[in-house]
């Protein structure tokens, strides 16, 4: 199997292409620079491994949430390049990648990932791991104050904290969840190295979409849509 993931949903711009469970990655923290960047690193991927797109089974994108324009670029280079190969596409949660990263580097089963979202709120969701060591949804994908964060999962276990809304709202999320979280990464952003990894267990599952179904998800903007649609219903 092989799948090329890129992700520009934060600050950091990366890359990775994955070859029968072998993972490469190109990975930068540079903001306003990925239009510049991510291309680049997708040749210099290709040409490492003397393939070419079309040789490719799948491509995968993180999908959002994050930087609204970060998103974008993603979703517009990933469409471009399976329209052009005829290739299927994985769309990732970028904050799934954080909660995988979390156990790959850290051992951790139970995590808190998060996103600063500006505006005092966060992107938000609970994963917990599977039999595959694949970290799975616990609670929905959520935009909300920190104040507004719950964990939702098995709370007799220890959790972590991961992701730039720990490092933004870093007392608020402790005063929510006391001492269930052990450990936290305030640091982290995602890479595509764990977004590849999570679109092959999807591909393998048969979760790919079509180029036109691989869209962004911003969270921020389904909230709105979710008031107007009461507000029309009132």
């Amino acid at each position: 199997m092989k799948i090329l993931a890129i992700d520009t949903a934060t600050e950091a711009c990366s890359a990775a292409l994955y070859i029968d469970g072998v993972i490469t990655e190109q990975f930068q923290v540079a903001p306003r620079e990925h239009t510049q960047l991510i291309l680049n690193m997708i040749e210099i991927l290709l040409e490492q491994s003397e393939l070419k797109v079309g040789q490719l089974d799948a491509l995968a994108f993180g999908r959002g949430p994050g930087s609204f324009t970060g998103v974008r670029i993603a979703t517009g280079i990933i469409q471009g390049l399976a329209f052009a190969s005829d290739l299927p596409v994985v769309p990732v949660s970028t904050l799934a990648a954080l909660a995988q990263q979390a156990y790959d580097n850290h051992q951790h089963e139970h995590v808190l990932a998060t996103i600063d979202a500006r505006m005092g709120e966060i992107y938000w969701a609970c994963y917990v791991k599977d039999e595959n060591n694949i970290m799975g949804l616990s609670s929905e994908e959520c935009v909300t104050s920190a104040e507004s964060v719950v964990l939702t999962g098995d709370l007799s276990k220890s959790w972590c904290g991961t992701g730039s809304g720990w490092s933004t709202y870093k007392e608020a999320l402790t005063s929510i969840t006391g001492d269930q979280i052990t450990d936290i990464y305030g640091d982290e952003l995602p890479h595509s190295s764990s977004i590849v990894k999570l679109a092959a267990d999807a591909f393998k599952r048969g979760e790919a979409v079509n180029a036109s179904q691989a869209l962004p998800v911003y969270l921020r903007n389904d909230v709105a849509k979710k008031k107007g649609e009461q507000s029309k219903n009132n």
